[in-house]
Parts: C-alpha cells; sequence; structure tokens
C-alpha cells in the first residue's frame, strides 16, 4: 500500500472509531480514532512537504540543465533540464 494511501486509510479509519466511541460512550475508542486520524494528518503533511520539497530541487536543476545545454549548445542538456523542470512542477503541485 503506498504511503498517500495507509496515510488516507487512518484518517478514515481513525475518524470512524472515533465517531462510534462517541455514539456508544466509549471513550478509549473515541480517543484511539482520534489519535489515529491525527497520525495519519500528520504522516501525510510530511510527506508533501518532503514532495514539494524535492520539487522545488528538481526545478531548480532542471533550469541550471537547460541553461547550461542551452550556453554549451547541447540540445540533450537542454532537454533533461526541460524534463526535470516538469518534474518539479508536478512535484511542488501534489
Amino acid at each position: 500500500m503506498t504511503d498517500r494511501l495507509q496515510n488516507t486509510a487512518n484518517q478514515v479509519i481513525g475518524g470512524a472509531k472515533q465517531t462510534i466511541g462517541e455514539a456508544i460512550g466509549n471513550p478509549t475508542l473515541a480517543g484511539e480514532g482520534a489519535a489515529q486520524k491525527t497520525r495519519g494528518e500528520i504522516t501525510q503533511k510530511a510527506a508533501d512537504a518532503k514532495t514539494h520539497t524535492e520539487g522545488i530541487g528538481h526545478s531548480i536543476q532542471g533550469s541550471i540543465q537547460s541553461t547550461i545545454g542551452s550556453a554549451v549548445g547541447n540540445p540533450t542538456l537542454q532537454a533533461k533540464g526541460a524534463a526535470n523542470q516538469a518534474l518539479g512542477n508536478v512535484e511542488r503541485n501534489v
């Protein structure tokens, strides 16, 4: 299971446990559910931040490659730079 899917599952299952625990008057189940939901949310936010940071790195790397490729007349390096910039844009918008 991917991390994103696992985090979403923890958020949903934790929320359900919390709701059920509150509905039946079981504070232990409600607390466990709230904790599981919060762990899923925090883990997902950390993963999103990591992906965003990697995207910035790819964008910078791609920009440098494109500039150098253009300066030295290397279309392969320019294309690699464009690809890295595109990857960075996708990662930053996840």
